[in-house]
């Protein structure tokens, strides 16, 4: 935790890094103390940032509106952005360029030092952060994205990659990645261990990463480009010393927090927001609740809390209460939690039916964009934000500032074995033993939520046990993606799976597919930005959104150009 901390603290004083030098002829009292020369500075500096900026990155898309987007939580206050998708065109790829700089100060200097182990983990964060940026907004500036600094208009405004060439670029880096990372750590003479806030230095693990996302990679292309993806991933899977994996929970690429300040703490604690109001805001989504109740998932209560009083509709008197019960609201104190009994005249009264309130006693989410979630299941509260006894809350962890289960997650043995089961049982490719790869991604998952125990029960359910189809491989990837459901979004817009289904007042009918391409690179990159925008295919739901069917959300990027899905 140390070394963590550490490394947030450097890298917040490091941040636009690459961007700052002092020319050779400037005299010497005009130079920066404070500042660094990137010709000279030791590329371990900037790793920091480069780690804990994606990390911080990967975790607010996760956790935030794409999980809203896969339907894992909602939210009571600030709602349009989560809840509806009304991004507005204000989606910016700002930050993950910004990472891509520092990224390649990294690179170039560990290329002049000879430095092959930062070379390798350099291509495997450009890798991560332009595959992000590919799979969020389609066709991107790649080739010449990051050579502002060499001049010319095609470095200062650069054309967008077809989607295709970034992919392949990708699995590129990471094909090199996995040589550079090859060695025994002794053998590489600059250790990264006090700036490497994932794994600590460790070279084997980080080639584990690199491996692993090429295999998340070719599973992205296997709709479009089925012969490459299965090369790829038979590839992999024949040859385990050449190409090793992450395959057990410990070796998941993970950043935990230290809690020091605001900055280098979980997002939306109450240690330093004491109203809690940004805790507060977020609620559990019933598509998550009700499916995990249906197959007694028991990582349901790590994650929420129980409603803090359940609704009974009853107009009888309850045993033992020597209450008699009219057509008003009466609230008793149960074992353990509260009774709210609603008299069916109470909801006549209100308009509402017993098919418009959720009476389960132990979770209730919140259904999908839907209008007033502040006041959903008879909330006495109205406000943003809403203190609503009826629904649950995400658990009180979430309240922390750090925590063994608080940790930006980037890539886990779960989506690795649960790609390999899908490759196997639904591709049929040479993959592994299919039921076996889907049991060891439910049990990586369990794992990694403090629940191992549980596996020999759950895995036993109904609807859990391995039945060989893709919906309940997607659909169990989908439940262990929380906290990171970008991934799910992503699995989402090549399966059309799970069967998610927009709210009510939703910008779209149905689910988005990619973020808007925004408004400052319209206007400054415009015969680039337009090129790219015409590679898009317009679909029936194109017309929704802000900014014309050209740069909609629901229009499809080549990936999935084509293929029928998801909708």
């Amino acid at each position: 935790m140390k070394t963590i901390s550490k490394s947030i603290i450097l890298c917040l004083g490091l941040i636009g890094l690459s961007v700052s030098s002092c020319k050779k002829d400037l005299i010497k009292m005009n130079e920066n103390p404070n500042g660094s020369n990137p010709e000279t500075i030791n590329p371990n500096l900037v790793l920091s940032t480069v780690l804990t900026n994606t990390g911080m990155l990967v975790l607010d898309l996760g956790y935030q509106n794409i999980a809203g987007v896969m339907q894992h939580t909602q939210k009571d206050g600030w709602t349009s952005e989560h809840n509806e998708y009304d991004w507005g065109g204000s989606n910016s790829w700002t930050p993950y360029y910004d990472i891509l700089r520092n990224n390649q100060l990294v690179y170039d200097r560990a290329t002049t030092l000879n430095n092959e182990l930062q070379q390798g983990v350099s291509l495997v964060m450009k890798s991560m952060v332009f595959g992000l940026i590919t799979d969020l907004w389609g066709d991107a500036p790649y080739t010449n994205a990051l050579k502002g600094q060499e001049g010319g208009t095609e470095n200062s405004l650069p054309a967008y990659d077809p989607q295709e060439k970034i992919y392949t670029g990708i699995l590129a880096d990471l094909e090199t990645a996995n040589t550079l990372l090859s060695k025994p750590k002794a053998d590489y003479p600059e250790p990264i261990d006090g700036a490497d806030v994932y794994y600590q230095g460790d070279p084997a693990k980080w080639r584990k990463m690199a491996n692993s996302l090429a295999l998340r990679y070719y599973m992205r292309l296997s709709e479009k480009l089925p012969a490459v993806a299965k090369a790829g991933i038979e590839k992999i899977v024949a040859d385990p010393a050449q190409y090793p994996i992450i395959t057990a929970a410990a070796e998941d690429a993970t950043m935990s927090f230290p809690g020091n300040s605001n900055a280098d703490s979980w997002p939306a604690n109450v240690t330093y927001d004491p109203d809690g109001s940004n805790y507060r805001r977020l609620k559990m989504c019933n598509t998550l609740v009700t499916s995990m109740l249906a197959l007694h998932d028991p990582r349901i209560a790590v994650w929420a809390n129980k409603v803090e009083t359940f609704l009974l509709v009853d107009d009888t008197k309850p045993a033992g209460t020597g209450i008699n019960y009219k057509a008003v609201d009466t609230i008793v104190n149960g074992e353990p939690r509260k009774v709210r009994y609603i008299s069916p005249d109470v909801l006549t009264g209100k308009g509402l039916t017993i098919n418009d309130i959720d009476q389960n006693e132990d979770y209730v989410g919140i259904p999908p964009g839907i209008a007033g979630p502040a006041v959903y299941n008879l909330s006495p509260d109205a406000n943003q934000g809403a203190r609503n006894p009826h629904v649950s809350w995400l658990n009180n962890i979430y309240q922390q500032a750090k925590g063994p289960l608080l940790k930006a997650r980037l890539i886990s043995a779960a989506e690795v074995h649960f790609i390999l089961a899908e490759a196997s049982a639904i591709k049929g490719w040479a993959a592994g033993d299919a039921e076996t790869h889907y049991n060891a991604a439910i049990q990586a998952s369990l794992t990694t939520w403090g629940i191992a125990a549980s596996y020999g029960t759950y895995i036993m359910q109904p609807g859990v046990k391995f039945d060989h189809t893709q919906k309940q491989i997607i659909t169990q990837k989908w439940i262990a993606s929380w906290t990171a459901a970008t991934e799910a979004w992503f699995d989402y817009k090549r399966t059309g799976l799970p069967d998610l289904h927009a709210g009510p007042y939703a910008k779209g009918p149905v689910m988005p597919l990619r973020y808007y391409y925004m408004l400052d690179e319209r206007n400054l990159n415009k015969v680039n930005i337009t090129e790219a925008m015409d590679r898009l295919e317009v679909t029936t739901y194109s017309s929704y959104g802000a900014n014309g069917a050209k740069n909609s959300p629901w229009s499809k990027p080549w990936v999935i150009q084509g293929t029928g899905k998801p909708w």
